[in-house]
């Protein structure tokens, strides 16, 4: 198609005044209704299986039957788990500010020394926010379908001592949907052991595992056990999991869990507890009753599935049609998880955003996906349609398609 043919086609679809917007991975209200039953399920039972009434004070380690959801969600021993409020991600910062400012189970503080963070990229940017905040560089590494590429993350690891920290979204990965590989989850787990016993140049895997149980599929995609290789490994105090209901619940008024060693727990207990006396445990007791086992979770999840993978079926077979055999992109086919990776020629990724919105579709910044916002190919987007209804996908992926060609189209004829 000629560049032409192209104008004319991308001003008709300008002129449709549409409004879209495929920005960030949140459920949809199809998505969250489906836990509204959490509304009233306690009945006036507000008794833990500890004895402990969820209305009062005290608990900051979470309602023992809601850790037990944290455990199905990190894999970790419920007694290794943490049970929060609502947020992960503040769980996360939590973590990284004290391993910065602090020292965490035992290693010195990282505060005024140089101090660098493994980024596999493309990869989320809130952890890259979090990150930038505090002060800590941050350094790339390639994001492959099995994971991190581990020879550059060892490399680093062994080589560089300022590295000190790295982070991760092992399953349905954000936003490529790339899950790790046992032997990837068995180096990963390694990691801190390269470094022996320094207390003064430490390093903490930080486990985001923000889609443990978002498949698409009956037969969820299983990840290896960071925990059982961090023990396997004697890693336990310095690979520190998360994971929240945030996307299986309700998004704003979910449950939050941070995993680890006893050492780490204690010691974050121990910040937590100048902070706040409980977390919301009435919240936490309403969670473990509407998901009480494996079995219920899985059930759950499922009809999420039901919900989002027409949308991500939309995305691929309208990204097929636009794009499929142009040589203009490459794209993931992820099996879980909120997002699709999309590769656009290099030097493109910021032209064809600003094109789709001005064609009324708003996308992920072009550089999200990178540390600074920087991708240094200026290639990457990210595709998020879960808000979306399966009609508004087909639009907007038209509108992606016509984008990239366009551009694309435009740069040859310039050249």
């Amino acid at each position: 198609m000629n560049l032409e043919t192209l104008e004319r086609e991308f001003a008709s679809l300008a002129a449709q005044n549409l409004s879209l917007n495929l920005t960030r991975g949140k459920p949809s209200s199809a998505q969250v209704a489906l836990s509204d039953a959490l509304d009233g399920i306690l009945q006036g039972d507000f008794i833990c299986a500890d004895g402990m009434d969820a209305r009062n004070y005290g608990g900051l380690r979470g309602v023992p039957e809601c850790r037990e959801l944290g455990s199905y969600l990190t894999d970790y021993p419920a007694e290794l788990v943490f049970a929060g409020g609502n947020s992960s991600l503040q769980l996360m910062y939590l973590v990284l500010e004290t391993i910065v400012h602090y020292g965490l189970a035992g290693t010195q503080s990282l505060r005024g020394k140089s101090c660098k963070a493994i980024c596999p990229v493309p990869g989320y940017d809130r952890h890259f926010a979090a990150t930038e905040h505090l002060g800590v560089e941050m350094v790339c590494v390639d994001l492959h379908d099995d994971g991190p590429d581990m020879d550059q993350v060892e490399d680093l690891v062994l080589n560089d001592p300022t590295t000190s920290i790295m982070w991760c979204v092992p399953k349905h990965s954000n936003p490529t949907g790339c899950t790790y590989s046992e032997a990837v989850v068995e180096r990963i787990a390694k990691l801190p052991s390269l470094r022996g016993e320094s207390q003064e140049n430490p390093f903490f895997v930080l486990w985001d595992n923000a889609y443990a149980a978002h498949d698409f599929g009956d037969e969820p995609v299983q990840l290896a056990s960071i925990h059982d290789h961090a023990k396997a490994s004697g890693t336990l105090d310095r690979v520190v999991a998360f994971a929240s209901t945030s996307k299986i619940t309700h998004a704003g008024a979910g449950v939050a869990f941070v995993a680890s060693g006893e050492r780490v727990l204690n010691e974050l207990e121990a910040r937590l507890s100048v902070m706040i006396i409980g977390f919301d445990k009435v919240n936490q007791l309403r969670h473990a009753r509407f998901l009480p086992n494996r079995t219920s979770l899985e059930g759950h999840m499922r009809k999420h599935a039901a919900i989002v993978r027409p949308l991500f079926e939309a995305t691929e077979s309208g990204l097929q049609e636009r794009l499929g055999n142009t040589g203009l992109a490459t794209w993931t086919q992820p099996t879980g998880g909120y997002f699709v990776s999309l590769d656009v020629p290099t030097g493109l990724a910021k032209n064809v955003v600003a094109l789709a919105e001005s064609a009324g579709l708003q996308l992920t910044a072009a550089g999200a996906t990178y540390p600074y916002g920087e991708d240094p190919d200026d290639a990457n987007i990210r595709i998020a349609p879960t808000f979306a209804s399966v009609e508004e996908v087909e639009a907007a992926m038209s509108i992606v398609g016509l984008s990239v060609q366009l551009a694309a189209a435009r740069r040859e004829v310039s050249t």
